[in-house]
């Protein structure tokens, strides 16, 4: 288990495995984060192409010294200038360590089951179409009474537990939106979700590299759109940024929109 001096595979802060000789130190270039300023955002973690970096309790985190290239790649992305490069004794950048721990993650991933379940088994990872009716044929809440209908079409719905090759994403318009945006815009289903598989996430809250698992969705399937639904709040920025990144790595033309929602419901933006 990692704990605040080693990351998860067992790395401690020096680049060196538990129980072994620790790697010598030596003066160099390293970023550093302020915790009083990082919101959580994660944006970071996904520009750190190493794998240096990593949301631990709400907060980015340096969780190996001999993971950082110390080229600062992250400084720019972060939102609120946590994040600064500092000259002080640490280990060298390991490049062999990267890969090996790169690897691994792969390989991890790779090994997991094939079909429509995740590695778990239970229920909420089982992939299957929900079947709803067309906005022409559903009576409407003015004409009829009836209640506003769910237009959910897809289970699951969070990003880290849909099946990367599951059907439903071919020839798909995907909606990507953030968790917080379903109790703030009271017209989520008929405005965004209609018509749409929809994803949800929070950046902030789950420690898990959405743009690597969006590219892949992406990657592998004829996905004709993608919108994202974010929050104004700093911390949701990560989740634009992840579907940016995830368009552009896809290689693929697909267009892209970005539509921002108020904590008061309303939409600030959309571009």
């Amino acid at each position: 288990m990692p704990t605040d001096h080693t990351d998860e595979h067992g790395w401690d802060a020096k680049g060196a495995k538990l129980g072994k000789m620790e790697k010598k130190n030596m003066k160099r270039k390293i970023i550093t984060i302020d915790q009083d300023k990082c919101n959580g955002c994660g944006i970071c973690v996904g520009a750190c192409h190493e794998g240096a970096l990593k949301l631990i309790n709400g907060k980015a985190k340096l969780v190996s010294d001999s993971y950082c290239d110390g080229l600062g790649a992250c400084l720019p992305e972060c939102p609120t200038g946590a994040i600064t490069m500092v000259e002080r004794d640490a280990a060298a950048f390991d490049e062999a360590a990267v890969q090996k721990k790169q690897a691994a993650e792969k390989q991890a991933k790779a090994a997991a089951p094939a079909g429509m379940t995740l590695g778990c088994g239970c229920q909420s990872t089982h992939a299957k179409v929900l079947t709803r009716e067309s906005a022409c044929c559903s009576p409407t809440p003015a004409a009829s009474g009836s209640k506003l209908q769910p237009q959910l079409r897809q289970w699951p719905c969070q990003i880290q537990l849909v099946p990367v090759n599951a059907p439903y994403f071919e020839q798909a318009d995907l909606l990507i939106a953030a968790d917080c945006s379903a109790y703030a815009y009271a017209g989520i289903h008929k405005d965004f979700m209609l018509g749409r598989i929809t994803l949800i996430g929070c950046p902030k809250l789950d420690d898990a590299d959405y743009a690597g698992k969006l590219t892949e969705i992406l990657a592998s399937h004829d996905v004709r759109s993608v919108t994202v639904l974010r929050m104004e709040v700093p911390c949701c920025g990560g989740i634009a940024a992840a579907a940016q990144q995830a368009v552009a790595n896809s290689g693929k033309q697909i267009p892209l929109r970005i539509v921002t929602i108020g904590t008061n419901g309303s939409i600030k933006e959309m571009r």
